[in-house]
């Protein structure tokens, strides 16, 4: 590992099972945004959960002691639809296999709901996922609709559960139209580039701080970032010791990355 968390300038920050588990702040949470806005650190959390806004998990963070201004907060819904609006005109209809915030979002840029007849489909983790959801999207796709992911996140870790992410409905969609979506959260770039972007931040001084192997560290590595894991959502110590290429920084939680990143600070 080159380097030290001293370098850091700029961190982007996993908020499932980092922050949080469902509606429960993790331990040290609140501590550790204080401690890098004190500190100075450029930072965005970056988080692929689609299903509210980042005035609505500004309201949520809040509610655990984090003081985060929604300004600092980027969705995969909020980068899914800055992206389809490089790529498509206002106006154009999309079919939502989503929440309302990712309509929401879709909305602001410009764009219209619709059915089979939509020219994009775009698919996030939606908790109120029917059948018919399902087979408007296929339609849509096998007719020729372009289909977009907001993440591939297999799995979400609430508090004591592992419950089914937008991965799990994706897959669904592959399974019935033989159809891989382009997908813009982590670990794909594009969320990632919008996000270093926003900071104004080179890859070569910005870590990204995450849970998961597959989407926070890898979607690190391939944008050029450091990486730094915390044992409080999914992959575990074991997996990542086996990873292709492990992350630069593990740590049980982060009391224990706060406390290393001090120390390393103090000299």
């Amino acid at each position: 590992m080159e380097g030290t968390l001293a370098q850091i300038r700029n961190l982007l920050v996993d908020m499932d099972g980092v922050l949080y588990r469902g509606h429960s702040a993790l331990g040290g949470a609140a501590a550790f945004i204080a401690f890098i806005q004190e500190r100075g650190i450029n930072y965005l959390l970056v988080t692929n959960n689609s299903t509210l806004t980042p005035e609505q998990f500004h309201e949520r963070l809040a509610g655990m002691g984090m003081q985060v201004p929604p300004a600092r907060i980027m969705t995969s819904g909020v980068a899914t639809a800055a992206y389809l609006a490089t790529q498509a005109p206002p106006g154009t209809r999309v079919n939502v296999v989503g929440e309302a915030a990712l309509i929401h979002e879709l909305e602001k840029q410009g764009f219209v709901m619709g059915g089979r007849e939509s020219r994009y489909v775009v698919v996030g983790w939606d908790k109120t996922l029917t059948f018919d959801k399902l087979a408007t999207a296929t339609l849509a796709i096998r007719a020729g609709a372009t289909f977009i992911g907001t993440n591939p996140d297999k799995t979400y870790p609430l508090e004591s559960d592992i419950i089914p992410g937008a991965g799990s409905i994706l897959a669904a969609l592959v399974a019935a139209t033989d159809v891989e979506p382009l997908v813009v959260g982590k670990p794909e770039p594009l969320a990632l580039q919008l996000a270093l972007r926003q900071l104004g931040a080179r890859p070569e001084e910005t870590a990204i701080l995450g849970d998961r192997l597959e989407t926070d560290v890898l979607g690190g590595q391939r944008a050029g970032l450091k990486t730094i894991m915390v044992l409080t959502g999914i992959s575990t110590a074991e997996e990542a010791a086996a990873f292709a290429r492990p992350p630069d920084w593990l740590f049980a939680d982060l009391p224990a990355l706060q406390a290393a990143w001090e120390q390393t600070l103090a000299g």
